[in-house]
């Protein structure tokens, strides 16, 4: 199966990126960090949109769940975002560090919410926390969501629940496989995505 390493993702950590110079640098996906609970928005994120788009590139937006309503979440990340048809959505599910992290049936009716509002399933992004919950079961809702796979080690390995990942987040820019950086921004979170470039952008829109 061919694979494409032309996708990042960004948040207010990464400090200054020159968009244009990642596209030059053949990346040609970028997913933002938007919000986080019911009361975070990332307030580098309208800006860098509008740098992406004006660079030609394709732009996601994802949102960090937090131990909150699972469907107040939904509709405050699509009120801050107002997606388009061509706004690749996924939703963040991993270990809360600093408070109580999402309950599988939060990230449920997070989901869910999503897929009622614009017609679609969102991405899961999601590695160990994730593979703790569920284990070897089964989650139909979740199930419904394309996966993006968050881990570190030499080779992808998916949880039950799907059959293969959409996109796997292979380094941080410092763990796991090369290449760690692009050009513009320097050390980041780079994706695999399964497939070639032209089905990436089929995907993606």
């Amino acid at each position: 199966m061919p694979e494409t390493n032309a996708v990042i993702d960004l948040s207010h950590f990464n400090q200054k990126p020159n968009l244009a110079a990642a596209k030059a640098d053949g990346i040609l996906g970028v997913i933002h960090k938007a919000t986080q609970g019911t009361g975070y928005t990332d307030l580098t994120y309208s800006p860098r949109r509008e740098q992406a788009l004006t660079a030609g590139l394709l732009w996601g937006a994802y949102h960090f769940g937090t131990d909150a309503d699972g469907v107040e979440q939904a509709d405050y990340f699509l009120h801050k975002v107002q997606p388009t048809p061509s706004t690749l959505l996924a939703l963040d599910f991993e270990a809360n560090p600093n408070s109580s992290s999402m309950t599988l049936e939060q990230a449920r009716a997070f989901v869910s919410r999503i897929q009622a509002a614009t017609g679609r399933w969102p991405g899961l992004y999601a590695g160990a926390y994730l593979k703790e919950l569920l284990g070897a079961k089964q989650d139909a809702v979740l199930g419904n969501c394309w996966f993006w796979l968050s881990q570190y080690g030499p080779q992808a390995i998916v949880p039950s629940n799907w059959k293969s990942w959409t996109l796997w987040q292979y380094t941080d820019g410092s763990a796991g496989l090369e290449p760690h950086t692009v050009g513009g921004i320097g050390p980041c979170d780079r994706d695999r995505f399964s497939g070639t470039a032209e089905e990436l952008l089929q995907f993606w829109k």
